[in-house]
Parts: structure tokens; sequence; C-alpha cells
């Protein structure tokens, strides 16, 4: 079953909602965004979550473009994160600082691909690129991050485009995923209506939304059930 990561949220009533449902992320973005939110925010969402579902973890990702070590620290002294999300383009060297400095935060390594839309918007069809010029790029990361994260890429924002990517590539970064050993989640234009088509097809190990569980710009719950819903109901 895969994992489902709802980013982006921006209040505690929301959150505390969310976090009754069988999601396993719940994001929240420090980057330039419309949907950024302060440290003391993201605290107090959190706290929200954590009262609102005792019994079960769900775990705090906070999303990062190029962060200073010193803006992670200021991040975590009043957010208790969970996940570090990397969504710029930090290196294995940098990666591998922030698994020494912060030791139990998991790091995820966000890459973003470019935009190519297919006829119906999801996915066009066609050969993937070689899983052994993935692993030249990837390699290095091994031992400093605890999954990837496929995004569509935003020339302003880096991720959180609301669009897909060419879904056909997804079986070559599995291919090498699978192979380290560490959870491949996508993300990228996905909607309650789409992201059923994605599973069936490509079968990654997560999968994480935002401006596709929204109504004119604000977090819509009735579509966050609905994108749970569908996910948790494919095996």
């Amino acid at each position: 079953m895969a994992l489902v990561k709802i980013c982006g949220l921006q209040t505690p009533d929301l959150a505390a909602e969310v976090a009754r449902l069988p999601v396993d992320y719940v994001g929240f973005v420090f980057a330039r965004s419309k949907r950024q939110v302060s440290a003391a925010q993201a605290g107090a969402m959190i706290a929200a979550m954590r009262e609102a579902s005792p019994e079960r973890r769900v775990k705090a990702a906070g999303v990062f473009v190029n962060p200073a070590l010193e803006e992670l620290d200021a991040v975590l002294r009043e957010a208790p994160l969970d996940v570090l999300q990397l969504h710029g383009q930090e290196t294995p060297d940098y990666c591998h600082t922030v698994k020494e400095r912060y030791p139990g935060v998991e790091v995820i390594k966000a890459f973003s691909l470019p935009h190519e839309a297919a006829a119906a918007g999801d996915g066009p069809s066609g050969a993937g690129p070689d899983v052994s010029a993935i692993a030249d790029r990837f390699n290095p990361y091994l031992g400093t991050i605890d999954g990837i994260l496929l995004d569509t890429l935003d020339p302003l924002y880096g991720g959180g485009s609301g669009k897909t990517f060419a879904w056909h590539v997804i079986p070559s970064y599995l291919a090498w995923s699978r192979e380290a050993g560490i959870p491949l989640l996508v993300a990228g234009g996905l909607r309650p209506d789409n992201v059923g088509s994605l599973l069936d097809a490509y079968h990654p190990d997560g999968v994480d939304v935002s401006s596709g569980v929204e109504t004119d710009g604000a977090k819509d719950l009735m579509k966050i059930k609905t994108f749970v819903e569908r996910v948790k109901s494919i095996v």
C-alpha cells in the first residue's frame, strides 16, 4: 500500500483533521511559496496533530530549498520535525552533514524533472532514462538520504508546480531506488482523479500532493479524504 503525504498545510485545525486520516506524512513548507509557514506555525500544527492522533504518529515533514544549517536549527527548535525534505540543489556532502547534525530525523531528497504534457495530461509514454545514468547521479547520495521524491520542475520555486512530469521515466528511477533500498515518492500534478492511474501503472512507494487537493487555493478536506481513500484502496 502506497505512502501518502499531504503537503502545504497552514492551520492547526486542518492539520488535526488530516492526522486522523490514514496518511503517513504531513508537510509544512518553509521555502518561499504561497503555502510558506513559520517555525512557530508549524510547531502549533504538529502539536495539534499529536493531540488529534496520539495513538498513531503521522510524520511531520518540513520542505526546504537550499536551506542554511542555521535555518534548519531555528526551525527544529520550534517545530519537532520527523523529516527534512530538501528540494533544491543540496549536494551529497550537505545531506551527509544534515544526517549527522540531526540524528533521528529522516532526509528525503527531491529531484525536479521537466514538465512534459501528454495528450491526456498525465504521463506520456516512451523510454525512460538509462538506469546507469541515474545511478551515476544518485549513488553519491547513498547513506545520506532516507528516500527520494520526484517532482515537476517549477522555475520559480523548484517544485510545487501542480503539473505532471513524464511518468514513463518512473520505472528507471524506481529500479535504482529498489536496488538502493530506499523509497521513491512521486509528486507533481497529482489529484484524486489521476492518482489511481499513476499507482496502477507505475507502483511508486508513495505519493505527495498539495495543490491537487485544493479549491480556490485553499486545502479542501473532502478532496484530501477522497485522495487518501483512492491511494489506500490500491494494494
